[in-house]
């Protein structure tokens, strides 16, 4: 998942910002991007399928599944274009910074639609957060030659806009998946990625071919054409993004979400410094105390999830326990008043036998 996910954010921040060629132009037709890495996904996830899990027959699915997933593929084709947009406003450390805070604008959905309430630690959570994103915000280096420090603030906060309503595009996503999971317990994950994939590319490439008022696939291939070194950019993004979801599938599945939930959270951290290696990104000492101030709330969340959860296996395991010793103690207990029922009856039928006659 490292190899996959950090290859797949340095490839990401290349293809977004980097300008290719002698013009130095830069790649601008996200659609198209988004729309080869959700081809490249459904051909991995089937391969695997096929080659993994021999004993699935992979079959389309029944009507009300596939309604869910063209519902979850139509949300994942329209939150995505947000991303792309806000790395226009605000550099990439500070995007993935503000993508981990997900916990925010689901809470915040959930207290505003529904009136939930959340144990204390999940506002613990949210409060680090929130003001450890403000304040790498607020004290990022300014450059007074380029733009006056009003227009960078008002151009970062319509980025972190952007980010946010991908957060929020993103948890409706996800609880989606979850019901569907919940819905249709025979699906597997990596059939999840699959078919989502397959109607995403099909939802994206009827917008490609079929909407007068774009001309972004001809305007993307031309592109590619004219600067042929984004082409193997691309291909190592949709590659290491389709692989990586194939691994975090598989670590769901086969260590649980204890160590899912470690994994992903590290993995945007290591995303952070990669960025800032690889492409130069000036990053103050307060904005480094920023990041562990994000991360410690991150962490905090993870922290309870995990302790929860321990807990709860550890009931289970005591219940289970409890419940071999009863039937344990009642095999016994039966066996016992069968042993000594035993001898009694073949004693009373022994004299029965032995006994002089009158």
């Amino acid at each position: 998942i490292y190899s996959c996910f950090l290859t797949w954010g340095y490839y990401q921040e290349k293809v977004s910002t980097t300008p290719y060629g002698q013009d130095a132009t830069k790649f601008k037709f996200f659609i198209f991007l988004n729309l080869i890495q959700s081809i490249f996904a459904s051909f991995v996830a089937f391969l695997y399928l096929k080659l993994f899990l021999r004993h699935k027959t992979l079959s389309f699915p029944s009507n009300p599944l596939t309604i869910k997933f063209m519902q979850v593929a139509l949300l994942s084709v329209i939150g995505s274009p947000f991303s792309y947009a806000a790395l226009k406003h605000i550099d990439y450390p500070t995007m993935i910074l503000a993508k981990s805070c997900k916990l925010i604008p689901v809470m915040f959905m959930n207290i505003l639609l529904y009136r939930r309430k959340f144990p204390l630690h999940k506002y613990i959570c949210v409060a680090l957060i929130t003001i450890g994103v403000s304040g790498f915000m607020l004290y990022a280096p300014v450059d007074e030659h380029k733009a006056s420090k009003k227009a960078i603030v008002n151009n970062s906060l319509y980025g972190l806009f952007l980010v946010t309503i991908n957060l929020t595009i993103d948890g409706i996503t996800n609880s989606t998946q979850d019901q569907i999971f919940h819905t249709f317990r025979s699906i597997s994950g990596q059939e999840m990625m699959g078919f989502m994939n397959l109607f995403m590319s099909g939802y994206m490439s009827l917008w490609l071919l079929f909407n007068p008022y774009t001309s972004e696939l001809s305007n993307a291939l031309t592109f590619c054409q004219t600067h042929p070194a984004i082409i193997q950019d691309i291909i190592m993004f949709s590659l290491c993004g389709a692989l990586g979801q194939c691994f975090i599938f598989y670590t769901l599945e086969q260590y649980g979400s204890l160590s899912l939930v470690t994994v992903t959270v590290t993995r945007k951290l290591f995303t952070i410094l990669l960025s800032v290696l690889a492409y130069g990104h000036q990053l103050t000492v307060i904005q480094w105390s920023m990041v562990a101030v994000v991360f410690s709330g991150i962490g905090l969340e993870a922290f309870v999830k995990r302790t929860e959860k321990l807990a709860q296996i550890a009931a289970k395991k005591t219940a289970a326990a409890a419940s071999a010793a009863a039937k344990d103690g009642t095999s016994k207990e039966d066996a016992n008043s069968t042993s000594s029922a035993l001898p009694e009856n073949q004693m009373r039928q022994r004299t029965t036998l032995v006994a002089p006659k009158n």
